[in-house]
């Protein structure tokens, strides 16, 4: 198994969950009568609108932390904090899309697996140059 597939994987599933969360915009416009370019109206529209919005500015800093995290710290373990980052978007869209209070538990884990990404990706980018 080369370096990239387990994170591929891992990007391929994160753009998966951001068409899906565009699918549940996109229904959710319709099933509250929310006319584009509106965001705003019927209070479970806005916060399945802000589920995908948040999701995909996380996914902004997430992607690059990934692949920086894969290449100078390791990919499997990369892979492993990308699958826990999913896990934590997933549970953050189910319990946003039901109570914005309930989004708690889920932002705290794809947090936490994120800042982990960064602080790997860094702390090795910094060994790769630091003198042997």
């Amino acid at each position: 198994m080369t370096l990239t597939q387990w994170p591929g994987l891992i990007t391929l599933l994160t753009l998966i969950l951001m068409v899906a969360l565009g699918f549940d915009v996109s229904r959710a416009r319709g099933r509250y009568g929310i006319k584009a370019p509106a965001t705003s109206g019927h209070p479970a529209f806005e916060r399945i609108f802000r589920v995908q919005m948040n999701t995909l500015e996380n996914a902004v800093v997430f992607l690059p932390a990934l692949w920086l995290a894969a290449w100078y710290w390791n990919a499997i373990w990369t892979s492993v904090c990308g699958a826990v980052w999913l896990v934590g978007r997933i549970w953050y869209a189910r319990a946003y899309a039901r109570e914005a209070g309930s989004r708690a538990g889920g932002f705290g884990l794809s947090a936490l697996a994120l800042i982990v990404m960064v602080v790997a990706a860094a702390v090795g980018w910094v060994r790769a140059f630091a003198p042997a």
